[in-house]
């Protein structure tokens, strides 16, 4: 009796299902082996990004052929032996009978398989789109920090124009600074990212800078905590904010004011968050003049954290009830690499 034969006879259900079972799961066996065997030997020499998940459509049709009709003899000798039939093997059946009941066994593989390299295709035109999102989003993120250099460069030789007519012995100061600031950030700019640690120091860099020209009317404070000093962050991230603290806040004060950036560790929504503070004592945002910049800054700020962070960070701006003005970043710690894990906050 074929397998056919069996399906539409009055034999009880139960025997026909522990058959059908038997052959079922040698089919799909000896299918999974020939398509790994033939992947194995159609991967041999290859790079590894260069390897397929699976033999090709010709030699996928040859392991289900084979597999199907090896599935058929050996599940159907184990199903005689379980169920207590005694059908005939598939090579003592007639021609017609034989390949009917192979073509009946092929079509559950024949289906499982179109699935799985339908789905497959999915995947790779989906991780395909990912990269080519990715590839796009970083060199997005190239022009943006490539635009920040020319920005802080321009101000700062506006504010350097400036002091040379009003104190030469100063610019001449301001200029040293310059130029070994230039240096600095040069290097640190052609990178994906630095320490937080190389970030402040990048800061005061420039805040030496601006201090040559407004004398003690600028004092600045840096909160580094020691457990995130080595947390790697965008490079020059924070320094447009200082650079709009200064000009629309501090400047405009007859007496100046302090300004401090700051790190700590806290708990978002979504988990831990590094929060990065720029806060001045300025004229605060009603009285800072809006005419005054184009807030580049704050917009590149933005499209870099949309760029490297997607939706998990933002900037916020207030106005603190004690005056002045603070800038706040959130940024996601589960996306900023470490070579340690932090250390516990006290309570």
């Amino acid at each position: 009796m074929s397998l056919i034969q069996l399906a539409i006879s009055d034999t009880p259900w139960q025997g026909i299902l522990l058959y059908t079972s038997c052959i079922t799961i040698c089919c799909s066996g000896f299918v999974q082996l020939l398509s790994q065997f033939f992947t194995s030997l159609r991967n041999r020499g290859r790079a590894p990004d260069q390897q397929q998940s699976w033999p090709g459509p010709g030699l996928m049709a040859v392991s289900l052929l084979l597999g199907t009709a090896l599935g058929i003899e050996v599940g159907g000798l184990i199903g005689n032996q379980f169920s207590g039939f005694h059908s005939a093997r598939l090579l003592a059946l007639d021609r017609q009978t034989a390949l009917a009941t192979l073509i009946f066994s092929l079509l559950p593989g024949i289906a499982l398989t179109n699935y799985f390299v339908v789905r497959q295709r999915i995947e790779r035109a989906r991780t395909e789109a990912q990269t080519a999102q990715r590839v796009a989003a970083e060199t997005r993120l190239r022009l943006l920090e490539a635009q920040l250099e020319p920005h802080m460069l321009f101000n700062t030789l506006a504010n350097l124009r400036v002091l040379i007519g009003m104190d030469p012995g100063r610019a001449q100061e301001m200029l040293d600074h310059l130029n070994a600031f230039l240096r600095a950030t040069l290097t640190a700019s052609r990178v994906d990212g630095h320490s937080l640690a190389t970030e402040f120091a990048r800061l005061d860099d420039y805040l030496a800078l601006m201090k040559v020209r407004m004398g003690e009317r600028l004092q600045t404070r840096f909160e580094l905590p020691e457990a995130l000093a080595a947390l790697e962050v965008p490079p020059l991230l924070l320094q447009p904010l200082v650079e709009n603290a200064i000009k629309h806040g501090l400047e405009p004060q007859l007496d100046g004011g302090q300004l401090i950036v700051s790190a700590c560790e806290v708990m978002g929504a979504e988990g831990q968050v590094l929060l990065l503070s720029v806060r001045d004592s300025g004229c605060g945002l009603s009285e800072s003049p809006s005419s005054s910049g184009t807030r580049f800054g704050l917009q590149q700020v933005r499209d870099r954290l949309q760029t490297r962070f997607g939706s998990a960070a933002n900037l916020a701006i207030s106005g603190p009830p004690e005056g002045g003005c603070l800038v706040e970043l959130r940024l996601p710690l589960a996306q900023l690499s470490h070579p340690g894990a932090l250390a516990p906050q006290q309570p």
